[in-house]
């Protein structure tokens, strides 16, 4: 290496300041993830020289093996990770070493809370990659050549992780990076040759390149023969073997390396199709939701693999967009080296390939149900509302994810969502026809609806929706197992099965006896309500709205309103009960100023039992206090 020249100091991006103070105090208990991170790293920069030199040959200048190396000093309290990938010019140091340039991440600093557990789980989860090496290092150098750059390209990075880094250009020979990690005081156990291995074996055993680590001899052998480098892991693609020789926890600590993330996963799935179209597979379950899950514009799919060559991260067109929390890998045996994003859009290929991983996501998620109630009911926790976007997306597996969905119900009135709708249909009465729900914007107000006061009396289970996608999945998905699902806030509710010719003689009778207090109703409301009719819902409240069969909910008008959409406005009927004491008042109400507050009180309450929003609250004030000083 030749003298550093040009050196020019800056400082690091605000986040980066932030998220070293952090990590650096956070992490304490984790500090050997620095090295599984740095090979990761350059295990990144080896598969990307890989990919670009199918196009440009000459970028591997002469073809030399791609290889990690590990050089450590104990006495000198330093270790070296030194890969000959892709590299970095001066620019790309800056750029990569002193910012952070992920989408999201305002938001996740945000969420740092200063607790040093909390915080180490989600800088885990972030990706803390190069900035771990000052968990144990007071001073980082990065000696790096971009391939295809001459040898005045390089460029020296250094910094101590105080909020400045120096930048030089410098002489490299070699392509590549080595990233120099001058040890504290108390870490030089990290330069051990013994630790080395072990953490080697235990985090990067799977990296599908070698990792060398240099062996030095004894001294006389050190004259004569210089340092020997001995290779330290497997050096296969754990994908490629067979499963029955993959430990558990290398398939864990495979998923550590594609996902930065300190946790365990779930579960997962290692396939391999053969026949028509050839690929391999490795997919796995998070255990829990990333913080950007609903970025939508935030990049997410499958390492895509040809013939075990890195092609691209993030490969969306693998999954449909209701299984984004899937991690994992897909490496194709049929797919050209030179596959781009555009025209993975164009490949018939893509499609079988989709279909078939997306069947093994939805039969890994069925088992997980099955066998394993207790890890399932966490991916529902931290992935439901995502799976709801399903029936909607992927109409062929409507079925397979129905199956699958989770909600609250009337059979615990707990918010827990754990009702399936295979349990909802065993427990269905005889003479029920339908699947009964009802949709409101949280689980109080849905579980206190006045719609479920027939339907609880007569013991008829009701689903409780409350999550925010629960209008768009009823939406689509109609019908389970034959049985028709029922919003029991829409349209004339056909309790005929259930209810005994007694009962239905006794409604008939009810709407002719106060077919006059309807009609006065409907009048004096006008145009606020498409109908009034009298109920056979109630038994408790004196009236509730109903929308009609095809009409927008309050839950998609609001989703539809927020993003720019008009929308037009709606009517719901009015249903009223005539046994109910407020009905009998105002039905005696000959005065027709107090008749007209009376009617509109019982609109404007049966508005905020839905957690509706009325339009003019002022108004309602206003009449309500006109009717408690008359009741003086």
């Amino acid at each position: 290496m030749g003298e550093a020249a040009q050196a020019q100091t800056l400082g690091f991006q605000a986040q980066v300041k932030q998220l070293l103070k952090l990590m650096i105090h956070s992490l304490y208990s984790h500090k050997e993830i620095f090295l599984r991170e740095l090979i990761s790293n350059a295990s990144d920069a080896l598969d990307k020289l890989r990919f670009e030199a199918l196009a440009k040959p000459e970028l591997l200048e002469g073809g030399a093996e791609l290889a990690i190396r590990i050089e450590a000093d104990k006495d000198a309290r330093t270790i070296a990770i030194i890969d000959n990938g892709i590299g970095m010019s001066r620019t790309e140091a800056i750029e990569n070493l002193g910012t952070i340039a992920r989408s999201g991440t305002a938001e996740f600093l945000s969420r740092l809370t200063g607790d040093q557990q909390k915080d180490a789980q989600l800088i885990g989860q972030f990706g803390v990659g190069f900035y771990s090496s000052f968990i144990v290092a007071e001073r980082v150098e990065v000696f790096s050549r971009r391939a295809g750059e001459g040898a005045s390209a390089g460029v020296h990075w250094q910094s101590r992780g105080d909020g400045e880094f120096t930048v030089a250009d410098v002489e490299l020979p070699e392509r590549g990076t080595r990233i120099v990690l001058h040890l504290k005081e108390g870490e030089e156990d990290f330069a051990d040759e013994f630790r080395i291995r072990s953490l080697v074996r235990k985090y990067s055993d799977h990296i599908a390149f070698p990792v060398r680590m240099r062996v030095e001899r004894d001294e006389k052998d050190k004259k004569s023969q210089g340092a020997e480098y001995e290779t330290i892991n497997h050096a296969q693609a754990l994908w490629t073997r067979p499963r029955t020789e993959v430990k558990e926890e290398e398939y864990k600590e495979f998923y550590r390396h594609i996902t930065h993330d300190f946790s365990e996963p779930l579960a997962w799935s290692h396939g391999k199709v053969e026949g028509k179209t050839e690929y391999t597979s490795l997919l796995y379950i998070p255990s829990r939701a990333p913080f950007d899950l609903w970025h939508r514009e935030a990049a997410r799919g499958l390492k895509l693999y040809v013939r075990r060559v890195f092609i691209m991260d993030d490969a969306q067109q693998f999954l449909p967009l209701y299984l984004r929390f899937v991690k994992g890998i897909v490496d194709s045996a049929d797919l050209p080296l030179n596959i781009s994003r555009e025209m993975l859009q164009q490949n018939p290929m893509i499609d079988t390939i989709r279909t078939g991983l997306t069947r093994r996501v939805l039969d890994l998620l069925a088992k997980l149900a099955k066998e394993e109630p207790e890890k399932y009911a966490t991916v529902w926790k931290e992935f439901g509302q995502v799976l709801k976007e399903g029936p909607a997306e992927d109409p062929a597996n409507r079925e397979r994810i129905a199956k699958l969905l989770r909600f609250s119900s009337t059979h615990t009135d707990k918010p827990e969502q754990d009702v399936s709708l295979e349990d909802y249909v065993a427990r269905m009465k005889p003479g029920q026809k339908e699947i009964y729900f009802v949709v409101a914007d949280s689980f109080a107000t849905a579980k206190s609806s006045p719609h479920l006061e027939l339907l609880r009396r007569k013991g008829l289970e009701v689903l409780l929706l409350w999550d925010r996608v629960d209008e768009w999945l009823t939406d689509h998905l109609r019908e389970f197992d034959g049985k028709p699902l029922r919003n029991v806030a829409r349209g004339n509710l056909d309790l005929a099965a259930v209810q005994s010719e007694e009962e239905k003689k006794e409604q008939e009778s009810l709407a002719k006896q106060h077919a006059s207090l309807v009609e006065r109703i409907k009048e004096t409301l006008g145009d606020h309500v498409s109908e009034v009719r009298v109920t056979s819902r109630l038994t408790d409240s004196p009236a509730c709205l109903v929308l009609g069969e095809h009409e927008l909910g309050p839950q998609m008008r609001r989703i539809l309103e927020a993003a720019g959409q008009k929308v037009p406005a709606g009517k719901p009927a009015l249903e009223i009960n005539p046994a109910h004491p407020l009905l009998k008042r105002i039905e005696a109400t000959s005065e027709q100023g107090e008749f007209a507050d009376l009617a509109m009180l019982l609109f404007e309450q049966a508005t905020l039992a839905e957690g509706g929003q009325l339009a003019e609250p002022a108004s309602f004030v206003q009449r309500l206090n006109r009717l408690l000083l008359a009741m003086r």
